[in-house]
């Protein structure tokens, strides 16, 4: 498929349903994907990329960096707390804020590092219990208890259940986030991002599509 079909339907989708196409953000998922499809995509002028792992990403993207100017790096993967600080002075935006723990060491490190990327929660839109993010039920306490701490966020992330109809979730985060006054909403993949830019997504994330399948062997 590729990225300017990817780019072409992402402005496609935001003007049908009356939005602005900047208003949308494309994140290139680059994990797992070999460095000359990596750097293929940086030559076409793309500079919003995806990362799951700080390992991962710490290997790849220095020289990336230095290689291409403008690079904004996102870590769309769970976060150990004990790779926070390694996380926040490689990543851009983190957008899988998701339990107490986590928040209370970003909001240590940003006082000793003197910077914080930016900052989403996630949340686990459909409660399922091999998956990350901070439950629905529990999201309006957590986002506050994060803003007491002095952690500015940005907006809201969910990864849907792969089974059930995604625009029920994307609504769902779009409500919860709205109630607490916050603008970005991190949802929709490769299957289902048009879905989840008529919802209100910011900011979109897209890898396979872009890139062509994964090879995990």
């Amino acid at each position: 498929m590729g990225l300017a079909e990817i780019r072409d339907r992402v402005v496609a989708e935001a003007k049908r349903v009356g939005r602005a196409p900047e208003s949308v953000t494309l994140i290139a998922v680059s994990k797992v994907q070999p460095n000359d499809r990596v750097e293929a995509v940086l030559e076409q002028g793309h500079r919003v990329f995806g990362e799951n792992k700080v390992q991962e990403a710490a290997g790849k993207w220095p020289g990336f960096k230095e290689k291409f100017e403008g690079v904004e790096l996102h870590l769309i993967g769970p976060l150990q707390t004990n790779k926070a600080r390694q996380a926040m002075e490689l990543f851009d935006v983190i957008h899988t804020v998701d339990r107490p723990k986590l928040a209370k060491t970003i909001a240590r490190l940003a006082g000793e590092l003197g910077h914080c990327p930016r900052l989403f929660i996630q949340v686990n839109t459909g409660e399922e219990p091999q998956k990350a993010g901070i439950l629905p039920a529990d999201a309006d306490g957590f986002i506050k208890e994060c803003r007491d701490l002095g952690l500015v966020i940005e907006g809201l992330m969910c990864i849907p259940p792969a089974e059930e109809e995604p625009s029920l979730h994307f609504a769902l985060l779009k409500k919860i986030a709205h109630r607490n006054g916050l603008k970005g909403l991190s949802m929709g993949m490769s299957g289902d991002f048009e879905s989840a830019i008529a919802q209100g997504a910011t900011h979109v994330r897209v890898g396979s599509a872009i890139f062509g399948e994964r090879d995990y062997s």
